[in-house]
């Protein structure tokens, strides 16, 4: 039992605050609160991304001595393995403190928003992981990847795509609707696209799509849910104090568990990834 009722009432109060705020602003408000990150906790919830990223990197198969450009470096660590293999990496990010993360690990990371990369005709090849789907203007994105490479340059991307965590997204909105609020109609952080939308994206650019895939890869997490939605949905649990949040968080893990959790008791999160190699064509 709370030993003060009010203060619940008051942080919900709060909550439908905020709500309204995120409802009748849409996404452009929600791209300018942003996500924010720690780098202690990405490594301690968020390090099977990078782990899981490198299939993509493969697709990438970085040569020695290329200059490859990592968009969305988070705290280095595949940008890192790149190093290792010989290559040259400048990471962008535009979270100061993933960046301070990467620094640390040798990479050549910048504070930057991907919607505004400033390098022109300087990378053999452009990576991203697990990066592009929080990303809002994705047309400036690709415009300015393309005028980063090199003629001949490839742009390889792993990101979330169409249908990505969708229960976890669920359980979001029925924690919003717990508490009187509308979740479906809140503006969401992530932007998860198909195949046809990305492929014009790219196309538009003007890139050669040479490979694109969307495939479903249950994810298993080092926790339960709860420690993805603290990672990754930060913006929705900003405006509610430690006790109201933790309520939160409890009324989604109550709605994921039995559509994640297995029968050993591990969560596996429904992740649908989309994946890409595109290249900048060498002009006659």
């Amino acid at each position: 039992m709370r030993s003060n009722p009010d203060e619940g009432i008051f942080a919900v109060c709060m909550a439908r605050r905020v709500y309204e705020v995120f409802l009748f602003t849409g996404v452009s408000m929600v791209s300018k609160l942003m996500q924010t990150w720690d780098a202690d906790s990405y490594a301690k919830e968020a390090r099977f991304v990078s782990e899981l990223g490198m299939p993509v990197l493969r697709l990438l198969a970085p040569k020695f001595h290329e200059r490859i450009l990592d968009v969305g470096c988070g705290d280095g660590y595949l940008a890192q393995q790149m190093i290792l293999m010989g290559c040259e990496v400048v990471g962008v990010d535009s979270s100061r403190e993933l960046v301070a993360a990467a620094k640390a690990r040798g990479v050549d990371a910048r504070v930057m928003n991907a919607e505004a990369l400033t390098f022109e005709s300087e990378f053999d090849a452009v990576f991203s992981n697990a990066a592009l789907h929080w990303m809002v203007h994705l047309d400036k994105v690709m415009a300015g990847v393309f005028r980063a490479l090199k003629a001949g340059g490839r742009f390889v991307v792993e990101c979330g795509g169409k249908g990505n965590v969708k229960a976890i997204r669920e359980g979001i909105e029925y924690a919003f609707g717990r508490r009187g609020l509308d979740g479906y109609a809140l503006p969401k952080p992530w932007h998860f696209l198909d195949v046809p939308e990305t492929k014009t994206l790219l196309e538009d650019a003007g890139f050669v799509v040479e490979s694109i895939e969307l495939f479903e890869r249950p994810t298993p997490l080092p926790g339960d849910v709860g420690g993805w939605v603290s990672t990754f949905a930060k913006d929705f649990l900003a405006s509610f104090d430690a006790e109201n949040r933790e309520d939160f968080v409890n009324d989604v893990i109550e709605y994921c568990k039995p559509k994640l959790m297995q029968a050993d008791g591990t969560w596996v999160a429904d992740y649908v990834r989309l994946r890409f190699l595109a290249d900048k064509p060498v002009m006659p």
